[in-house]
């Protein structure tokens, strides 16, 4: 075990301990190694100004807290709107082929049944559920534009700014990710069912793009990327130019031959595989968030991994929409790098998404090395470092001074964490906890979620079941 960096006084515009916060954890995950005990002090705007294995001299008023932090994870893929028909779409008439396809014909009706209220409230209450399960930031993928016959609303980005509204109220930080969504498919113009996505050309996405600039200002917990939907979605010149003109510090993230007709339709259309367009034709590197990725040929792996670019995989969402299994054993030897999202929120444990990660591959290899070394510490760091790149923040240490103390606290007494080394804790929280083993969830270093409560969950509770009973769709 060791002691990380405490910042100095000079820094921290004061003597120890003035004006902090303090709290005290059994054990604190950092990249390498626990902290345990773990000392950490926040300043009122819950940045970490203290962190140490030794108690603050003038540390009154400390927080006890009998449980592991380990850091607030991130959700690098969302669909908020579709939350609302999580579960719908599992009925199967004998007789009928259902996929990918057969599914967005529910997810259209979804899309065009929503009201912007309806839109907030679904999203709080979805955000309020990630805080609730340790996530602490999410990318929203928002391609729900328009109103419900296609005209703009008097401000492009109003939806947009429902999510930033609605990652405020649950507590949670946002990237908003506004989607460019031109096309029906490949050569084809969209269909009326996908109305409220379009934007027509390259410049009235970038209005929208500019609107959505303005709507984070709202929340200083927000932040802004920029996406193509898809290959399938935006006509390929146009991908190229967007690219081409976008801000180079803000990530860029797209959907990747996610299902096998798309890898086929590709390439009648353009005589290259998606991922293979991709990486023959704009600049691909770490700024890139490439998403699902189900289906790439060697080269494709490789030229990927080499990249720089991360994969954000969506395991509840690719299992439950039969999209198929990336190839993570591979990509991991070869250097390549990832993150997990919730796409369509089927699932939103993200203890549940590494698991589903790695069984997976055990499944398909027949091994149960999936990583080398300490798998469950190998899949929180990457999850976290990919994850914080997604939503466009660097960082050098899972918790650090100067930066805001957001943590998944799991309960130490619970019957198995209880019974553990230090060495075995972070393996039996990603193979064996659920949600009963969380105390709760830290954001700015401020509980946001506590024993299962979030701070303002009735009223979002409320609004939510009224939203949807509104809706009809249940």
């Amino acid at each position: 075990m060791k002691s990380s960096n405490i910042i100095s006084s000079k820094e921290r515009g004061g003597g120890e301990g003035k004006g902090l916060t303090y709290f005290k954890f059994k054990g604190l995950l950092q990249r390498d190694h626990w902290i345990s005990p773990a000392y950490v002090g926040t300043d009122s705007d819950g940045m970490i100004r203290y962190l140490s294995e030794a108690p603050p001299s003038d540390g009154f008023g400390l927080e006890a807290v009998d449980g592991y932090a380990v850091p607030g994870f991130q959700n690098a893929h969302s669909h908020a709107f579709q939350y609302a028909m999580a579960g719908l779409a599992e009925n199967h008439p004998v007789g009928t082929r259902d996929d990918f396809w057969s599914w967005r014909e529910a997810m259209y009706q979804c899309a065009l049944s929503v009201d912007p209220d309806q839109v907030e409230a679904i999203a709080t209450m979805l955000y309020a559920e990630m805080v609730r399960h340790g996530y602490t930031q999410v990318a929203e993928f928002h391609y729900l534009h328009h109103d419900k016959d296609g005209h703009h609303y008097n401000n492009p980005a109003e939806l947009g700014e429902r999510m930033v509204a609605a990652a405020k109220r649950a507590g949670i930080r946002i990237t908003l990710v506004p989607v460019f969504y031109q096309m029906g498919t490949f050569g084809k113009g969209p269909e009326s069912r996908q109305r409220r996505f379009i934007s027509k050309s390259m410049d009235k996405y970038l209005q929208l793009f500019e609107a959505s600039k303005e709507v984070i200002k709202h929340y200083d917990g927000a932040c802004l990327a920029f996406s193509i939907h898809s290959l399938r979605a935006v006509e390929l010149n146009d991908i190229i130019k967007t690219v081409e003109v976008m801000p180079t510090d803000l990530p860029f993230h797209i959907h990747v031959a996610e299902q096998k007709k798309e890898v086929t339709d590709c390439m009648d259309y353009s005589g290259k595989r998606p991922m293979q367009w991709m990486l023959d034709n704009l600049p691909v590197n770490e700024r890139f968030h490439l998403v699902h990725s189900t289906h790439l040929d060697d080269d494709e792996l490789s030229r990927l991994a080499k990249s720089g670019a991360r994969v954000v995989l969506c395991p509840s969402t690719e299992g439950n929409l039969g999209d198929g299994i990336f190839r993570m054993k591979e990509f991991v030897k070869l250097g390549g790098r990832w993150s997990i999202g919730t796409d369509s929120h089927i699932g939103i444990n993200p203890l549940e998404e590494f698991r589903m990660i790695d069984y997976r591959q055990r499944l398909v290899t027949n091994e149960r090395n999936t990583f080398e070394g300490d798998a469950a510490h190998y899949m929180i760091n990457e999850g976290i470092v990919s994850g914080r790149k997604a939503m466009g923040i660097e960082s050098r240490e899972n918790f650090e001074p100067g930066k805001p103390l957001d943590a998944l606290v799991l309960d130490a007494k619970s019957p198995l964490l209880a019974t553990t080394s230090l060495k075995n804790i972070a393996a039996t929280i990603v193979y064996s906890a659920d949600a009963n083993y969380a105390l709760g969830t830290i954001v700015n270093g401020k509980w946001i979620v506590k024993n299962s409560r979030h701070n303002d969950g009735n009223e979002i509770k409320n609004n939510f079941a009224q939203a949807l009973r509104q809706m009809k769709n249940r």
